[in-house]
C-alpha cells in the first residue's frame, strides 16, 4: 500500500452526510480509509443486553453498505483505540488520522494520549467539530470566561450564529477519494461482541415531522402527546446532522432552537468543568447528608412510588429507554428532593437505560433538579408531582398508558408523603449550605 493514505475515525458520527471530519479528509488530497472501533473500554461496562449497542450495530452496518456501494469499505475493530489507533495507522501507512471532536473527561484523556503516540510517528491527528454548533471557547463571555448560566450564553450563541455554523458539508461529492477495496470484511456480530442481538424496544426514526418542530412549543410539555422530537439517540450517535437540525429549529421554532443550544451549553460545561461529570457543579453540594434509602430508590427505579407520574415516567423510561422531557424533570426532582436520594444514583440509573444518554446532558439535568449544577433551580423550589400530573396530563392519558392499575386498589400508597419530605429536604439543604 503507498503511503498516500489518510485514516477516517468514526465515533459519534455514524453517517457520511454533512460530516465535518470525513469531509475534511476527503479534500486533503489523500486516499480515505474510513474505520470504526468497538471500544472496550466503554463495552466492559455495559449489560449483554444493553440497547445502544444494538442501535450501533446497526448503523454502523448501514455505514458499511453505504461505503461498500462506493466501492470502498467501513473497516471495523474491537479493543483500545490508543493502542489500535496507531497501529492502524502504521497498518495503512497513513500520513493523518481524521475524526471529529468528543468533549468528554474519557474521550480527552483518550485522544490527548492518541494525539502524542501518533506525534512521535510524525503522524497528524486531526480533529472536526461536528457534535455541535458550537464548541469550547467559541462561546465566551467578554472577559474570555465560559459562561455558566444559560441565558446570557443562549444570547450570545444567537448572536455569533453564521451561516458557516450551519453549512453543510458535501461529503458524497469526494467520494471518489475513498480507498477501493476488492474484498469486503465481514462485519462483527453483536453475538462475537458479547451482546444480545435482540433489540427489546423501538428505536425512533431518525427524522422529524416538521409538524412536530412548528407546534413544538405549545406542545412539549404534554407526554401524552407527541409533540418531541425524539431525535435524542440520533444526535448522540450522530446518525443525523446537527447543523441540519439546527438549520430546520432556526425555521421553524426558536424554542426547539433553545434545546439545541441547552445541548451546546452542557457539553461546553463538561469541556470547561470536567469536575461536573461526577461530582456536584457548586462544590457545597458535595456535603448534603444524603439518606440514600435502597428500598425508596429501588421504588422509583420500578415506578411504585404511589405518584401517578412519577410512576408512569420510569416505567416508560424502563420499557422504551424514552422518557418524555418534562417527567425527566419531575422524576429526578422526586428522587432528590422528596427521597432524598444522591443525584448521582439517578444520573447512573438514566445512564444505564436511556438510549440518548449524553453525559454532558444528564448530568447537567440531574444537577439542575438536585439545585448543585450551574444554572440550576434553587434548592427550595421542588416539583410538586400531583400538581405537575393537574397541569400536563390532566385527562391521565399518560398516566393509564404506563400505571394502568391506577384509580384501583391494587395501586400503591405514596412511599412518603409530599409536604412532610419537602419540608425536611429544604431544612436539610439549608443547613447545609449555610454551615
Amino acid at each position: 500500500m503507498e503511503n498516500n493514505t489518510v485514516l477516517f475515525w468514526h465515533r459519534r458520527d455514524l453517517r457520511i452526510h454533512d460530516n465535518h471530519g470525513l469531509y475534511k479528509s476527503l479534500t486533503s488530497g489523500y486516499k480515505v480509509v474510513p474505520i470504526f472501533i468497538f471500544d472496550t473500554t466503554i463495552l466492559s461496562k455495559l449489560k449483554s443486553d444493553d440497547q445502544r449497542v444494538i442501535f450501533i450495530h446497526q448503523f454502523v452496518k448501514k455505514l458499511k453498505n453505504q461505503y461498500q456501494s462506493f466501492g470502498s469499505d467501513l473497516h471495523v475493530y474491537v479493543g483500545n483505540p490508543i493502542d489500535l489507533i496507531p497501529s492502524l495507522a502504521q497498518k495503512y501507512k497513513a500520513k493523518k488520522v481524521f475524526t471529529n471532536r468528543d468533549y468528554e473527561p474519557y474521550a480527552l484523556e483518550r485522544d490527548k494520549t492518541i494525539f502524542e503516540k501518533l506525534k512521535l510517528s510524525e503522524i497528524d491527528f486531526i480533529g472536526s467539530k461536528d457534535h455541535v454548533i458550537s464548541e469550547k471557547n467559541e462561546v465566551i463571555k467578554d472577559d474570555g470566561k465560559p459562561y455558566t448560566v444559560f441565558t446570557p450564553y443562549s444570547k450570545k450563541w444567537k448572536s455569533i450564529l453564521s451561516d458557516e455554523h450551519l453549512k453543510s458539508y458535501e461529503t458524497t461529492k469526494h467520494t471518489n477519494q475513498l480507498l477501493s477495496f476488492s474484498e469486503k470484511s465481514t462485519l462483527i456480530s453483536l453475538e462475537e461482541l458479547g451482546f444480545q442481538k435482540e433489540a427489546k424496544v423501538n428505536f425512533p426514526e431518525d427524522r422529524t415531522a416538521i409538524s412536530v418542530l412548528s407546534n413544538y412549543s405549545e406542545q412539549r410539555d404534554f407526554p401524552a402527546v407527541n409533540g418531541t422530537s425524539k431525535l435524542g439517540v440520533h444526535l448522540r450517535f450522530g446518525t443525523i446532522s446537527i447543523r441540519e437540525l439546527a438549520n430546520q429549529a432556526k425555521q421553524t421554532n426558536e424554542t426547539y432552537l433553545n434545546e439545541l443550544i441547552w445541548r451546546d451549553f452542557y457539553q461546553m460545561i463538561i469541556y470547561h468543568f470536567p469536575h461536573s461529570a461526577e461530582n456536584s457543579f457548586r462544590p457545597a453540594y458535595d456535603r448534603i447528608p444524603w439518606e440514600n434509602n435502597e428500598t425508596l430508590f429501588k421504588a422509583w427505579c420500578e415506578g411504585k412510588t404511589g405518584y401517578p407520574l412519577v410512576d408512569a415516567g420510569m416505567r416508560e423510561l424502563n420499557t422504551t429507554g424514552h422518557m418524555h422531557n418534562r417527567v425527566r424533570m419531575v422524576v429526578a426532582s422526586f428522587l432528590t428532593k422528596h427521597l432524598l436520594i444522591d443525584w448521582r444514583w439517578g444520573a447512573a440509573y438514566f445512564a444505564e437505560k436511556l438510549l440518548d444518554f449524553e453525559l454532558a446532558s444528564n448530568s447537567g439535568g440531574w444537577q439542575w433538579a438536585a439545585g448543585s449544577g450551574c444554572d440550576a433551580a434553587p434548592y427550595f423550589r421542588i416539583f410538586n408531582p400531583t400538581l405537575q400530573l393537574e397541569k400536563f396530563d390532566k385527562e391521565l392519558r399518560y398516566v393509564k398508558h404506563w400505571v394502568p392499575e391506577y384509580g384501583t386498589a391494587s395501586y400503591v400508597k405514596p412511599i412518603v408523603e409530599h409536604a412532610i419530605v419537602t419540608k425536611r429536604t429544604i431544612a436539610v439543604f439549608k443547613e447545609t449550605l449555610n454551615s
